[in-house]
């Protein structure tokens, strides 16, 4: 009766930058491979910023600056972002992981569509911009 209590579980070490490690749940298989392009997560960052201005969190894109450690104009470039069509949002939102090298799409390509208030025109520069991308990666291989 006061035999131990024997827990059997699976986990999977990752290691990380460092060579730290980080537990996680489940078998290696389960961990995403690569990592997530930079102007997905700063257009998750802008969409999370903004949610944070109109809950009242955060008075103003200043203030989020401040907190942010970063200048107002870097925060104004972020949230340039979201002057672009949802459906394009939700795009860079779920672009592949990149395996390795550098990241096929980056943000100065982006910053000219998302200032053109246009979301026509900005989809035909997003499709023009896929095609470039596409056509250098046909020309490197």
């Amino acid at each position: 009766m006061n035999e131990p209590l024997k827990i059997t579980r699976q986990f999977h070490v990752a290691r990380r930058q460092h060579g730290r490690k980080q537990l996680r749940d489940g078998a290696a298989a389960d961990v995403p491979v690569g990592r997530v392009p930079r102007i997905s997560r700063l257009m998750a960052l802008a969409i999370r910023c903004d949610q944070l201005i109109h809950d009242g969190v955060i008075a103003n894109q200043s203030e989020l600056a401040d907190f942010g450690h970063i200048t107002t104009a870097r925060m104004t470039q972020i949230m340039t972002l979201l002057n672009l069509a949802p459906d394009l949002q939700e795009q860079i939102l779920f672009l592949p992981r990149m395996q390795r090298g550098r990241d096929r799409i980056i943000e100065n390509d982006v910053r000219p569509i998302a200032q053109t208030f246009d979301w026509n025109k900005q989809r035909r520069l997003w499709s023009k911009l896929q095609r470039s991308v596409e056509q250098a990666e046909v020309s490197s291989r």
